[in-house]
């Protein structure tokens, strides 16, 4: 019996020792921090987005027309120096033929003040400007009109003064066609020549990838994209060309019309110059009447 008292006792005291340490596990449980999770919110901080900032990236481009000039062979150089020389050569001839024009124009203006309001043909031709296509027609004119001698006068007076303005008119328009030639010929020529240089760009750079034997895009696009700046320069070429030129055909026809119409005027002029003197000559040597004294 005592035995049995005893271990009721022993179990009894473990028993209320068991619940007291209980809710201090529980709390210590509780208390204790999780287990931290790695993820990639945890390992990497994120930036405040008023922080962002976009850093802009430059990339040499290893393919232009410096690296054109520079790898390319012979042809290639020809070629690029040729559409040089037609470009230069363009834009030359444009700016030179307009400031012709405008002073073409400018004399044309000066001519109608003062030719027509001079009181004889020479006066009339020294106020013109020396140089001038209109000092050069009526000169020109003036003396053709003083040369009607000899074979040239079996040609008849009317004839032979239309002639010669006609002639002096043909030089001018000439004249003023001076260099349109050369920008029919770069405007037509131009972009073949550019084309032909692109053509054989892309035959090198292909043949260059075959040796290399990558056919990638990267080792493609660029050595073509190079070969195409020919292309590109024939058409830079050759468009002012155009332009220009059928700038300067519109300028010219107007110039030419104001050109005739001073020939056609002078044509009168010096044809009813040319009826005085002939008059005056006649009376001159016609006889002179006889005076009958009556005595």
């Amino acid at each position: 019996m005592k035995r049995h008292f005893h271990l009721r006792a022993a179990i009894a005291v473990l028993l209320v020792n068991f619940a007291v340490a209980m809710p201090h596990v529980a709390l210590a449980q509780d208390a204790a921090p999780a287990p931290a999770v790695e993820t990639a919110a945890t390992q990497a901080p994120a930036a405040p987005s008023s922080a962002v900032t976009t850093e802009k990236v430059t990339v040499d481009n290893p393919y232009g027309l410096d690296a054109l000039w520079k790898e390319g062979d012979f042809v290639s150089k020809t070629t690029l120096i040729i559409l040089g020389i037609m470009s230069i050569g363009s834009w030359y001839i444009l700016f030179t033929k307009l400031y012709e024009q405008h002073l073409l124009a400018k004399q044309a203006k000066a001519a109608n003040a003062t030719f027509w309001t001079a009181g004889e043909v020479r006066q009339a031709i020294e106020s013109l400007e020396v140089g001038s296509p209109f000092h050069f027609i009526a000169k020109s004119a003036d003396e053709a009109l003083e040369h009607h001698e000899g074979l040239l006068a079996h040609i008849g007076l009317n004839a032979w003064i239309t002639q010669s303005i006609q002639r002096s008119i043909d030089n001018v328009q000439s004249r003023l066609q001076d260099g349109l030639a050369f920008l029919a010929t770069v405007g037509a020529t131009a972009p073949f020549i550019g084309l032909f240089g692109t053509v054989w760009g892309i035959y090198h750079a292909l043949t260059a990838i075959g040796i290399a034997g990558q056919a990638s895009i990267d080792k493609v696009a660029g050595p073509v994209g190079e070969a195409l700046i020919m292309t590109a320069i024939g058409l830079f070429v050759a468009v002012p060309a155009v332009l220009g030129y059928n700038l300067l055909v519109r300028r010219n026809k107007a110039a030419l019309e104001k050109i005739r119409a001073f020939g056609a005027d002078l044509h009168a002029v010096l044809l009813g110059e040319a009826s005085k003197e002939a008059e005056a000559e006649a009376v001159r040597l016609s006889p002179s009447p006889r005076v009958k004294v009556v005595g």
